[in-house]
């Protein structure tokens, strides 16, 4: 599966229910062979399963030409399974009404297997950066 956008977040981002840049966005480290991916139906972070780590939250958020971008991030102290992507989400605090809106598996450092030490995901710094809508 190359990166793509979940139908819901598109949606969402279209009718007001996500804003890149005032929202609080996460992305969380996934173990593709206990989650498989369906950009279809998948609508909330309850749906995904192979989650590892701790979620982290997106800083320098931009929106320059429908171009979402923003920092690099870091995983502190990482254990469990092999991660090869990454979901990116609106955090409401709730799973069940967390949006999700990317799925990354080609960012640098993925695939990466945990050994309990930092994990650092940099998006890419082409036209695109992490998507474009």
């Amino acid at each position: 599966m190359a990166n793509g956008l979940y139908d819901f977040g598109r949606e969402s981002f279209l009718s007001g229910d996500i804003s890149w840049d005032a929202d609080t966005i996460k992305c969380v480290l996934v173990d593709t062979g206990t989650y498989t991916v369906n950009l279809a139906t998948h609508q909330y972070l309850s749906s995904l399963s192979g989650t590892v780590g701790t979620a982290a939250t997106l800083g320098t958020k931009t929106v320059t030409a429908g171009v979402a971008d923003a920092a690099d991030v870091t995983y502190t102290a990482v254990t469990g399974a092999t991660c090869e992507a990454v979901v990116i989400y609106k955090d409401t605090g709730v799973a069940a009404t967390s949006i999700l809106i990317a799925y990354i598996d080609t960012a640098t450092n993925l695939p990466v297997t945990p050994n309990g030490g930092n994990i650092g995901i940099s998006w890419d710094n082409g036209a695109n950066k992490l998507f474009k809508l």
